[in-house]
């Protein structure tokens, strides 16, 4: 449970409250749009189209979660027809929900990539497990800070999960840069490149919100760009790498079934 200040104005709540709504609005479109895409793809690719749907689902789910937990925490009145009043209602915000969401989707979210690559079977299995692992890892060293307001604890916790972040990131821009370069046609290269940088531009974007609370800025203002930066930097993550996703498949399809690549 997030303990929430006093004193929000009603442009800061209603922010807060358009950003939530976003994420659900974005996830929920992307998941339908992924899962009507399937017949359109070779079986080879369904299994990362089908994930990458599941990833935007949770994430629908918990965003739904935190709206409507974010929504009961407080009460928005206008007295006479004047200026919006917020006042909280003493009911608690969980935003516990977002990692929740995280720990699910994250390694999800590496093992879709990996899978669209179509890399040989013991690769994609060893780069499958260190990922997902080291993933796992780093939201489990994120949750203690989030929650602690004594400052040096919250950097503690910090620089303990960027070990396993740039693990991550370093793989995804490194890594994998030979298996891109094998890709069955120069479109396909492009797309999983696109795929891999956008994942490493959105998740740099995480560390910076989180330390948002620790370097100077508190209230409610700081409660407000961390669930609108949260919720900016997830539908990036999720939903426009899915479409990503899904036109690295539908591209790798498209070659496969005109002949220039012969299915494994």
């Amino acid at each position: 449970m997030a303990p929430l200040p006093d004193g929000f104005s009603y442009a800061e709540w209603n922010a807060t409250y358009n950003g939530l709504s976003f994420g659900i609005a974005a996830m929920g479109s992307a998941t339908i749009f992924f899962w009507l895409q399937l017949p359109n793809v070779t079986k080879s690719y369904r299994t990362a189209l089908t994930i990458t749907g599941i990833v935007t689902l949770i994430a629908t789910y918990h965003y739904i979660r935190i709206f409507n937990s974010w929504s009961e925490a407080f009460t928005v009145a206008s007295k006479d027809g004047g200026d919006y009043h917020v006042k909280l209602t003493g009911a608690p915000f969980n935003d516990g929900y977002r990692y929740v969401d995280w720990l699910l989707t994250v390694p999800l979210l590496l093992i879709e990539l990996i899978l669209v690559m179509k890399l040989p079977q013991q690769e994609t299995v060893s780069l499958s497990w260190k990922l997902g692992l080291a993933s796992a890892l780093m939201m489990a060293l994120g949750y203690p800070g989030e929650i602690q307001e004594d400052l040096s604890v919250r950097w503690f916790w910090w620089c303990l999960s960027m070990i396993p972040f740039c693990y991550v990131v370093f793989t995804l821009a490194v890594g994998l840069a030979e298996s891109t370069s094998k890709q069955p046609s120069p479109a396909a290269a492009s797309l999983v490149s696109a795929a891999r940088y956008l994942t490493v531009l959105s998740w740099c974007t995480y560390p910076f919100v989180y330390m948002v609370k620790s370097v100077g800025l508190a209230g409610p203002a700081a409660t407000m760009y961390e669930q609108v930066g949260y919720s900016i930097a997830d539908v990036m993550a999720k939903a426009v790498f899915g479409v990503l996703i899904w036109a690295i498949a539908a591209e790798k399809s498209a070659v496969e079934e005109s002949g220039k690549l012969l299915p494994n």
